[in-house]
């Protein structure tokens, strides 16, 4: 098995030297309690809780996996044990409002602790994942009687959250939903239908689960301009806050799944069960997106944080596994050398390690600019937005995408081991696998990233983005070791902004399928160039610095430079190509 271990190192990398959180969290309003010594003792800690509580739950949750008898789901053994140690240590409330029970800590810190979870055990992490989500959609919606009696016991963690969307004939297209709501004498609303792939929708760790719910009420317009938003308790809750009897909301069955087996995905039936309406009627959507971008940034994190595991497992076994003479002879007394020291071995490994550093420089730039978006001035916080709006569909799409690369390479290194269960290299590919469906699959991103933020502004959002790669990257070129990088991504930024210009034009003149046809290479472009930004800036920094973390971060800057941003090239290529391509087929000559 992996042996997984929080990479503190590199968090102290990013975090301190390359994203400059230091500075960061002295400037946030309710940021000077994260002082660097604090933001130490976090992690160390957090690290501490992973290593001996969620790492040993990996393989034998995975084994276990999540069990339905009768309407009530039980995770695996040790499973609620850990989740009772998260919430005595605080853990859960790490970034939420000291008001409501929390420790007031920034959010970006909490990311960085969810990397560690996600990266320990994706199945396990799931759980409270959905509860900060749900956390923030109720503080941001909710009337403030619902607020002071549900928030509390959510941050502590004895309550959780879900999010219920989709239904067994929607999929993706929410605007044909059917769960309806009946409003009650009492002001409450009685909602009834079925929601498929509720994450965390029954178990056994928390007293209450809270549920939100997308449904529609009697007089509702149709599509998705006709959808409202409801908080739904498994438990009703009292006026004083307490417990009361249970609602009729119920688990029908859980899903048997390729991955993320110990954590269970529902199928929630509403009978008529009691539920509080959040934000204004027929705006449910909008209301959700505060969800929903909250989980899309989550999951990029769950993709990353998994490569970091494969990698971790990858590189041990490429260390002691002998196979083959290298050129030169590295162990001439043994009968083979390592694998390690073969060219293409060092392609994997140096393709999982690119994702999973680089990977973790986007999602804590993002996390960074969450904390602006909560917290800082006006002007900041109108420039996160901007910046978050382009980022999220990138790092939610690409991250996910090349965590499936990564875990493939992983078991790639280990040869026919890696197919095998024991060694727990499939798992974390079989894991990694969903993070690129659900919160919206990569085709959904591309649409939502070319389709609604990019092509209808005019560019303005790329352009906040590429005149800062291109300055930066001019500031590089005087530096022997990273001019070649600085020029090559300048070139790319060129190629970026005339795509764009192209795929504008060819909409107007062609229509909707070529935006379709374009989406998803387009996201991918975009999220190497990304990874490249943060790749040239690791590198710009770890060449003043002296020692072997350092040098490895210059040279693996420029395995990305020459191996994995060239890919770029032909994705420009295919980003070109006419729609035509894909819709000249008969839909009938598709025969086998």
């Amino acid at each position: 098995m992996p042996d997984y271990k929080v990479p503190l190192r590199d968090f102290d990398f990013v975090m301190s030297e390359v994203l400059g959180f230091e500075q960061h969290y002295a400037s946030l309003p309710g940021g000077e309690d994260a002082t660097p010594d604090m933001v130490k003792a976090v992690l160390e800690e957090g690290a501490k809780f992973v290593e001996g509580e969620i790492v040993p739950l990996n393989r034998s949750g995975d084994e276990e996996s999540a069990q339905w008898n009768d309407g009530v789901v039980t995770t695996p053994e040790g499973f609620k044990a850990a989740y009772d140690k998260l919430v005595e240590n605080g853990w859960c409330g790490l970034s939420q409002p000291q008001k409501l029970g929390g420790q007031g800590l920034p959010s970006s810190l909490n990311t960085a602790f969810y990397e560690m979870l996600a990266g320990s055990s994706l199945s396990w992490a799931i759980y409270p994942t959905l509860t900060w989500g749900a956390i923030e959609t109720m503080a941001a919606h909710a009337p403030e009687e619902l607020k002071a009696n549900y928030l509390p016991p959510m941050v502590q963690g004895l309550w959780s959250g879900t999010m219920c969307l989709t239904e067994a004939h929607c999929g993706s297209d929410l605007g044909l939903l059917k769960t309806r709501a009946e409003p009650n004498e009492d002001g409450s609303y009685s909602l009834t239908g079925s929601k498929i792939f509720i994450t965390g929708g029954e178990h056994d760790l928390t007293e209450n689960i809270v549920h939100i719910v997308l449904a529609r009420l009697p007089d509702a317009p149709e599509g998705v301009k006709g959808i409202s938003l409801f908080v739904v308790p498994k438990y009703n809750v009292n006026a004083d806050g307490s417990l009361g009897e249970r609602n009729t909301v119920s688990c029908g069955s859980i899903e048997h799944k390729m991955g993320i087996k110990a954590s269970a995905t529902c199928v929630m039936n509403f009978d008529g069960a009691k539920g509080f309406l959040i934000g204004a009627p027929n705006k449910g959507m909008a209301c959700m997106f505060t969800f929903i971008n909250e989980s899309r940034l989550g999951v990029a994190v769950q993709g990353q944080s998994t490569a970091e595991h494969s990698f971790q497992g990858a590189l041990a076994y490429a260390r002691e596994r002998l196979q083959m003479k290298g050129v030169p002879r590295h162990s001439p007394a043994k009968p083979a050398d390592p694998i390690i020291v073969h060219p293409d071995v060092r392609r994997m490994l140096l393709t999982q390690k690119a994702i999973a550093e680089g990977g973790r420089m986007l999602n804590m730039y993002c996390a960074k600019l969450v904390d602006l978006k909560h917290g800082g001035t006006v002007e900041q916080k109108a420039d996160a937005e901007q910046r978050l709006a382009m980022l999220t569909p990138i790092a939610k799409g690409f991250l996910t995408e090349a965590a499936q690369e990564a875990t493939k390479e992983g078991i790639q290194v280990f040869g026919g081991h890696g197919f095998i269960r024991e060694w727990g290299m499939e798992q974390l590919s079989r894991d990694v696998r969903i993070t690129a469906i659900y919160e919206g699959t990569t085709t959904i991103q591309g649409l939502d990233l070319l389709g609604r933020k990019i092509l209808p502004g005019d560019g303005r959002l790329l352009t906040l983005f590429t005149k800062e790669i291109s300055d930066f990257a001019s500031q590089q070129l005087d530096n022997p070791e990273l001019a070649s990088m600085a020029q090559a991504l300048i070139a790319k930024v060129e190629l970026w902004q005339s795509l764009t210009g192209e795929l504008s034009q060819r909409l107007q003149d062609a229509g909707p399928n070529e935006l379709n046809s374009a989406a998803v290479d387009y996201l991918m472009f975009s999220g190497y160039m990304m990874l490249g930004y943060f790749w040239l800036q690791a590198a710009a920094v770890a060449s003043k610095a002296e020692g072997d973390f350092y040098t490895a971060k210059v040279q693996t800057a420029n395995f990305y430079f020459k191996r994995l941003l060239p890919r770029t090239t032909s994705l420009a290529e295919t980003i070109r190509d006419s729609a035509d391509t894909l819709t000249a087929m008969d839909e009938d000559a598709f025969v086998f």
